[in-house]
């Protein structure tokens, strides 16, 4: 009989600090940790950029030095076939993808978690900030483990059912999460979702890693930075349309009688809110692109007040907790980088907010939440 067997976590290393120190934190905890990084999809269009292969070795040089092992799982085709090919195919539609959100609901928490489960792992663990209920029970100490953290924070390790916002406000990812199923709940780790950012950089200085001032990755998440207009026009072909100036809100624009006041290049590579990159020469403004028809190939502008509206319907709802009776009064935000709005949710997803909202988005997410619990979320219809 094995007493006190360490129980193994299998970390996603993205090469990141976050990721870095959350398996810090697991190694120093007591855990039997592995590090896992997942390949990328690389597309042939943007020639030599090859992020990935950096990412890899910082992350394999982390786990060297904490003395961890270290395994490479190539998820590229998954990448392209289930994440790339409907973030192509949504703005081929005309609407706005969230792509991250993909990746966490299909590649992170699906193929990984999956993965590492079956290969053993009692529990799996990201870099995201976020946080689990997680009990405060003594399973902790019945495993003998230590706290992992110098103010003495403890992992906390028991059945959790509800994803919570992380301490650090401004770095939360529970936008890009609410994919999450419960059951999965009691089986994630998010070590560093108890942080500030700052204290992060300073554990990792503290740890001795070297890409503890490594700069936080930015654009699409299978990808990393690029121009979207560009990336896309290598699978969208132009099309030369109409840039016509509306009078009225952009729930409800008018069909036609408008008068056309520029050309654009491809309905598609414009977004709901967009002000920059319209061809407008007529000394007015500044014009928001506040609605765009597909088959026409037009792209309707409007002021900034024609962008409010009150309304969204709301498809395709995952729940982590579901409310018991509709219409139910909720937070909801409609992008990552806003605050929360008050909104009654109906049992058939349509969703009136108590203030008019600004370039509410078909294709993005609308995600719930009651207080500082993420309940679920959905697509913005």
């Amino acid at each position: 009989m094995i007493i006190n067997k360490k129980l193994k976590v299998y970390v996603a290393m993205s090469g990141g600090v976050d990721s870095s120190v959350s398996a810090a934190l697991l190694k120093k905890a007591g855990f039997d940790v592995v590090g896992v990084y997942m390949k990328q999809w690389s597309p042939k269009v943007l020639g030599s950029v090859c992020i990935w292969k950096q990412d890899r070795q910082d992350a394999m040089a982390v786990c060297a030095k904490l003395g961890i092992s270290f395994l490479t799982w190539d998820y590229s085709k998954e990448y392209e076939k289930q994440v790339g090919k409907y973030m192509i195919d949504s703005y081929k539609k005309g609407i706005t993808p969230n792509p991250d959100v993909m990746c966490n609901k299909v590649i992170k928490f699906g193929l990984f978690y999956d993965k590492a489960i079956k290969m053993g792992a009692d529990f799996v663990a990201t870099g995201h900030y976020a946080r689990t209920s997680l009990a405060k029970s003594n399973f902790s100490a019945r495993h003998g483990l230590s706290a992992g953290h110098p103010r003495a924070r403890k992992i906390y390790l028991a059945r959790s059912d509800k994803l919570l916002k992380a301490v650090d406000q401004n770095k939360d990812q529970t936008y890009f999460l609410y994919t999450l199923k419960k059951e999965q709940l009691s089986k994630i780790i998010f070590p560093v979702g108890g942080l500030e950012k700052s204290e992060v950089r300073k554990l990792a200085k503290k740890f001795g890693l070297e890409n503890a001032e490594k700069k936080d990755s930015q654009g699409v998440c299978f990808i990393g930075p690029l121009n979207m207009k560009n990336f896309l026009k290598s699978y969208i072909k132009p099309k030369k349309g109409n840039i016509v100036l509306i009078k009225n809100n952009s729930c409800h624009p008018r069909e036609s009688g408008d008068p056309v006041i520029g050309t654009h290049d491809g309905v598609y590579y414009y977004t709901i809110g967009q002000r920059h990159g319209l061809d407008i020469k007529d000394g007015h403004g500044p014009y928001f692109v506040v609605r765009k028809d597909i088959k026409k190939n037009i792209i309707y502008v409007g002021s900034e007040k024609d962008l409010l509206c009150k309304k969204a319907k709301v498809i395709d709802i995952s729940w982590i907790n579901k409310p018991k009776s509709f219409p139910f009064l909720l937070d909801v935000k409609i992008r990552y980088r806003t605050k929360s709005q008050k909104a009654n949710l109906f049992k058939n997803g349509n969703l009136i907010f108590t203030k008019p909202q600004r370039a509410v988005t078909e294709g993005q997410s609308a995600v719930f939440y009651r207080g500082n619990e993420v309940l679920g979320g959905g697509v913005i219809k």
